[in-house]
């Protein structure tokens, strides 16, 4: 592809917003980074997404669930796949990780979830209706939380460091 082909209009916020939520749609995984007694860590996780609430499931003795837990304070970063530094684009935000609770969001999370990894169905007994604390308990996994707060979308196809500050 030529510069000129990989080249897209700045968009305003209608189209940035559109941008961030076509990105985060097509992709799978989102690196959380959370620190404590500032040494940093990074550990990528499967999402779904609603709007831009982000559900994933972790080990509650995880290093990034228990330092999240504790300092009330995560970062997530997405990103496409690139070939080229001219084809980076991403989401960059930060937030926080709460575990969910049975119930109507944990269940539309959960549905979400298998409707985008369908894979994940053969963990549920298709006879009995879905059960999130019997899933928890088989794979010692909680279904969880990420809230951003503040949401950057970076893409160099608009031009060299373009990053922007999405509305929530």
């Amino acid at each position: 592809m030529t510069d000129e082909q990989l080249k897209i209009p700045v968009p305003d916020e209608q189209e940035l917003r559109k941008l961030a939520e076509d990105l985060i749609a097509g992709q799978n995984t989102v690196t959380l980074a959370t620190a404590l007694i500032d040494i940093p860590w990074a550990a990528p996780v499967y999402y779904v997404n609603i709007e831009f609430t982000f559900y994933f499931f972790s080990d509650p003795e995880s290093r990034h669930i228990r330092e999240s837990l504790a300092t009330k304070h995560a970062a997530g970063a997405i990103f496409h796949q690139a070939s080229s530094w001219r084809e980076i684009r991403g989401i960059q935000m930060t937030g926080e990780i709460t575990p969910l609770s049975p119930g109507w969001e944990a269940l539309k999370a959960l549905r979400a979830y298998l409707k985008k990894f369908p894979f994940t169905e053969e963990f549920f007994d298709r006879r009995q209706k879905l059960d999130l604390e019997a899933f928890a308990k088989r794979f010692r996994v909680r279904l969880y939380r990420f809230q951003p707060t503040l949401l950057y979308y970076m893409d160099n196809r608009i031009r060299f460091s373009f990053r922007e500050k999405v509305p929530l």
